[in-house]
C-alpha cells in the first residue's frame, strides 16, 4: 500500500514538475485585442469603435460584473467555477461515460475557464486540442484570478454577428450598461452563447423568450431566487433590438481614439448632457446664420479649477459633409485676430511698461514700413491703455509689442504651447499681435483659462488618466492677470452685441473678441471664475463673409453658452491681490503727476513694478512778453521775457493734429539769433522707410514722397539727398522728390541743427 502511494505521490510530482516546465516553456499570454470606447465623466460610454477584427468586443471591467450577472452566469454554465483548478473531473468523467454510451456527444464538460482558452485560442474540437485546452486552462488558473477569469469570459462570449462580451450585448440590445440589466435580460444574455443563431436577438426574440422562462424556472425550482423575483421577470417583456453604437462627442473620440490606439477604455471628462446642449446651440446657431454664407463653428468649454475638458465641439454638424462637419475646429490652424491682445498688455504690466490709466497715442504710425490701421479705419488720438485693449485698437498693440519687443511675444507664446507659433517664429513680425500668425482655439482657450488661474498656465485634462497641475507654468503675474480681468469685464465697448436680448442676459465674465483679416474667423474667448469658454465662428473653407466679425457673429453664442452654463455663478468674482494697490495719476499721461496735473484720477498700478514716472505733458518755455519768440537757457535775455506752459506732444500726435486739422498751443519760433545747435529729438523721417529698395521705370518720370515727425518747437525743416539741399518744407509737410539710381542718403535737418539720416536703393525696373 505504502509503495502505491509512492508511486501515486511521485507520478503527481512528475506530472506538477512536467506542467511546470511547459508553463515556462510555453507561457499563455492571452493578448485581446478590444474595441475602444470612450466614456464620460461618469463612466457611461458615449462613442465606441470596432476592434480591429470588425468586432463589437468591449471591455467589461470587475467592477461592472454585478452579483446578479456573476450568480446567474455560474449557475448555467459552471456551478463548481469556484472550486475547481480550471479542470473539473467530475464533469469530464460524466460527459465521457454519456459520450460512450450514447455514440454522441449529449454533454460537454467545459468549465468556464476552458470555455476562455477556447474563446483566446479557437481549435478544432479533437482529443488531442481538448487536452491542450486542459492545459491551457490550468496555466490560466495559475496566473489569473477567478474575477479575472470570469471578467474574460464575459468579455469574449460571442453574442452572434459581430458582437462580443456582455457590455457590447448589453449596449447594443438593450442600450445600457450591464450594470443596469434586469434578471430578465441577464438570463436572456447568458443562453444566447449556447444558440447564437437560433436565439440571436432582435430577430427571434419569441424563441428567446421561451428558452429564458425555462432557465427562469429551473432557477425558481433551485432556490436561486426569490419566487417573487423570478415571477416579475416571467412577467417582464424583452424589448430588444438590435441599436446602433453609441457615437456622441465624435471629434473629441476620433482624437482620443487616435492619441490612445491601444486603450480599451478611454475615460473622458465630458459631460455629455452638457456636451449634447452644447451641440444643439452651436447647431441652431449656425443654421440661422447659414443665410448669410456663415457655416461652421467650434466651441470648447474648461472647467477652470479642474482644467477638465467639459464640453469640445469641432464643427456646427460633424455629419455635414457638404461644409466639412468631420473638420475638427478646435485644433484648426486660424488667425488669431485680436485675441492675443491680453497677454501682450498682461507682459506690458508686468514690466511696469504701462498702467490702465497710461496714455498711449492711436495715431497713424509708420513701424518700419508697418502702417497698421484699426479695425473701424478711425483714429481715436491720445487713449487709456484699458480704453485701448476694451476697445482693440491695433495702432497702441503695435506700439506696446515694439516696447516689449516681438521675441518677449514668441517666447511667452511658446512657454503656452501655441506649436504653430513656434513653426513660425523666425518669420513673425509687429503684425502678429494683429493677427499675422496661426493659433487654435484649444490654444487660446487654455491661454484665457490661465488669465482666470492667476496667470498659471495648466495642462487641459482631455482625460481622467492626464494628472491635475497643481502648480501650472506662470505665463503672467496674479496682478497683471487681475488688472486684464478688469479691462475685459467692461460692457463700454464696441465689441459688445448690439442685440438689447443678449446685452439684457450678458453674463458677468471677461472676454475679448477677435476678426481676422478678410474676416474669415471670428473669435470670442471669456472666462469667470468657474469656466472659460472659446469660440470660433467661420468657414471652413477659408471663405471672408462680410458681416463676420467677432463682437456679432462669434460673441452672441459664447454669451448664450455662459448663460446656459453658468449664469449667476456662485463662484463670485476676482479678489484684488495684495500687490495691486491705487494711486492718483495725471489724466493726460497716466502718470505720477506734477506741478502742472490739475486733473487727476485714480488707478490702478502693481507695487514694486510699474514705473514710477513724473508727468510731462506740459513743459516750460521762455518766451517774450508778446509771446512771438521762444528762448533756450542759452539765449535767454535778462529781462523781457516770460515762462510760459505749452503741451509737451509727441511727434506722432503733432502729426496726427495737423492731420485732422485740430487745433493745439505750437511753441513759438526759436530766437533767429540764438546760434545754439540742439542734439535731443531730431527730426523722424517717416517716408521713405530705412533700407527700402525702389525700383523705377526709366521710361516714365517717378518721384518719392519725403515725410517726417517733428517735436512742437519745429517751425521748418531742410531736405538733403546725399548731402545736398534738395528743399525746405512745413514740418508735417510732405514733399515729393526724383531721386538718383544707386545708394541714396537722405537727410533731414529742422531748424534747431538737428538731424536725421536714411538709406534707400534706387534701381532701374
Amino acid at each position: 500500500m505504502k509503495r502505491k502511494f509512492k508511486i501515486a505521490g511521485l507520478a503527481l510530482l512528475s506530472a506538477v514538475s512536467l506542467f511546470m516546465i511547459f508553463d515556462f516553456a510555453f507561457p499563455f499570454q492571452p493578448k485581446i485585442h478590444y474595441a475602444t470606447q470612450v466614456t464620460d465623466h461618469k463612466g457611461n460610454v458615449i462613442h465606441a469603435f470596432l476592434s480591429k477584427e470588425d468586432k463589437w468586443r468591449l471591455y467589461s471591467g470587475v467592477s461592472e460584473i454585478t452579483p446578479l450577472l456573476r450568480k446567474t452566469l455560474i449557475y448555467k454554465e459552471d456551478q463548481y467555477f469556484y472550486y475547481h483548478p480550471g479542470v473539473n473531473p467530475f464533469a469530464i468523467v460524466r460527459a465521457g461515460v454519456r459520450n460512450i454510451f450514447t455514440g454522441r456527444r449529449t454533454s460537454g464538460a467545459s468549465t468556464i475557464t476552458m470555455q476562455v482558452v477556447r474563446l483566446m485560442e479557437p481549435r478544432r474540437r479533437t482529443y488531442l486540442n481538448k487536452i491542450l485546452e486542459i492545459h491551457r486552462a490550468f496555466q490560466l488558473e495559475l496566473h489569473y484570478s477567478k474575477a479575472e477569469i470570469l471578467q474574460m469570459y464575459l468579455n469574449l462570449v460571442p453574442y452572434g454577428g459581430n458582437i462580443e462580451g456582455i457590455k457590447a450585448a448589453s449596449l447594443l440590445y438593450f442600450g445600457k450598461p450591464p450594470q443596469l440589466l434586469s434578471l430578465s435580460e441577464i438570463t436572456a444574455l447568458t443562453i444566447v452563447p449556447n444558440r447564437p443563431s437560433s436565439l440571436r436577438p432582435g430577430t427571434r426574440n419569441d424563441a428567446l423568450v421561451a428558452a429564458r422562462n425555462v432557465w427562469l424556472r429551473r432557477f425558481e425550482e433551485e432556490r436561486l431566487f426569490d419566487k417573487n423575483i423570478i415571477q416579475d421577470a416571467l412577467n417582464e417583456p424583452l424589448v430588444v433590438k438590435r441599436l446602433q453604437a453609441p457615437k456622441l462627442a465624435p471629434h473629441l473620440a476620433l482624437r482620443l481614439k487616435k492619441e490612445n490606439p491601444d486603450e480599451p477604455v478611454i475615460h473622458s471628462q465630458l459631460k455629455i448632457q452638457l456636451q449634447s446642449q452644447i451641440e444643439e446651440q452651436v447647431k441652431n446657431y449656425i443654421n440661422r446664420r447659414k443665410m448669410m454664407n456663415i457655416h461652421n463653428a467650434s466651441v470648447l468649454v474648461v472647467n477652470n479649477e479642474t482644467m477638465e475638458v467639459e464640453a469640445y465641439v469641432g464643427s456646427a454638424d460633424f455629419n455635414d459633409v457638404f461644409d466639412g462637419g468631420q473638420v475638427d475646429g478646435v485644433r484648426a490652424v486660424r488667425s488669431p485676430g485680436s485675441t492675443l491682445k491680453p497677454l501682450l498688455y498682461g507682459t506690458a504690466f508686468d514690466w511696469g511698461l504701462i498702467t490702465p490709466k497710461k496714455i498711449v497715442n492711436d495715431v497713424p504710425s509708420n513701424f518700419s514700413g508697418y502702417e497698421p490701421e484699426n479695425f473701424d479705419q478711425h483714429f481715436n488720438g491720445p487713449v487709456t491703455a484699458e480704453f485701448a485693449l476694451a476697445n482693440s485698437l491695433n495702432i497702441p498693440a503695435v506700439k506696446i509689442l515694439k516696447e516689449v519687443s516681438t521675441p518677449v511675444l514668441i517666447s511667452k507664446l511658446r512657454k503656452a504651447g501655441f506649436k504653430t507659433i513656434d513653426i513660425q517664429a523666425k518669420d513673425l513680425g509687429l503684425s502678429m499681435i494683429l493677427g499675422g500668425c496661426g493659433v487654435t482655439l484649444e490654444e487660446l482657450t487654455r491661454l484665457f483659462a490661465a488669465f482666470s488661474n492667476e496667470g498659471e498656465l495648466k495642462k487641459l485634462r482631455y482625460t481622467s488618466e492626464t494628472p491635475l497641475d497643481k502648480k501650472g507654468t506662470p505665463i503672467i503675474s496674479p496682478e497683471a492677470s487681475y488688472l486684464l480681468t478688469n479691462i475685459l469685464t467692461q460692457i463700454t465697448r464696441p465689441d459688445l452685441p448690439t442685440n438689447f436680448d443678449n446685452t439684457y442676459h450678458l453674463p458677468k465674465i471677461a472676454w475679448k473678441t477677435g476678426t481676422s483679416y478678410g474676416k474669415r474667423d471670428a473669435w470670442s474667448i471669456g472666462y469667470n471664475r468657474r469656466y472659460t469658454v472659446g469660440v470660433w465662428v467661420g468657414n471652413f473653407s477659408g471663405e471672408g463673409v462680410p458681416e463676420l466679425s467677432g463682437a456679432n457673429t462669434a460673441t452672441p453664442l459664447l454669451f448664450s453658452i455662459f448663460n446656459a452654463l453658468d449664469y449667476n455663478s456662485p463662484k463670485g468674482w476676482y479678489e484684488t491681490p495684495a500687490n495691486v494697490s491705487l494711486r492718483k495719476v495725471c489724466a493726460e499721461s497716466g502718470d505720477i503727476p506734477s506741478e502742472f496735473c490739475t486733473h487727476q484720477i485714480l488707478d490702478q498700478y502693481i507695487t514694486g513694478v510699474s514705473a514710477y514716472k513724473r508727468c510731462q505733458h506740459l513743459r516750460w518755455v521762455f518766451t517774450d512778453k508778446p509771446g512771438k519768440i521762444s528762448y533756450c537757457t542759452y539765449c535767454l535775455p535778462e529781462n523781457g521775457f516770460e515762462k510760459r506752459t505749452y503741451a509737451n506732444l509727441a511727434p506722432e500726435l503733432i502729426a496726427y493734429n495737423e492731420l485732422q486739422k485740430i487745433p493745439y498751443q505750437k511753441i513759438p519760433p526759436h530766437n533767429p539769433d540764438c546760434e545754439r545747435v540742439f542734439h535731443e529729438g531730431p527730426p523722424l523721417i517717416v517716408s521713405p522707410n530705412d533700407g527700402s529698395e525702389y525700383y523705377l521705370r526709366p521710361d516714365e518720370p517717378q518721384q518719392i514722397q519725403l515725410a517726417c515727425q517733428t517735436s512742437n518747437d519745429v517751425q521748418e525743416v531742410f531736405w538733403y539727398i546725399n548731402d545736398k539741399l534738395k528743399q525746405k518744407s512745413a514740418p508735417h509737410e510732405g514733399i515729393f522728390v526724383s531721386l538718383p539710381l544707386g545708394r541714396v542718403k537722405i537727410s533731414c535737418t529742422d531748424d534747431k541743427g538737428r538731424n536725421s539720416n536714411i538709406w534707400v536703393t534706387v534701381k532701374k525696373m
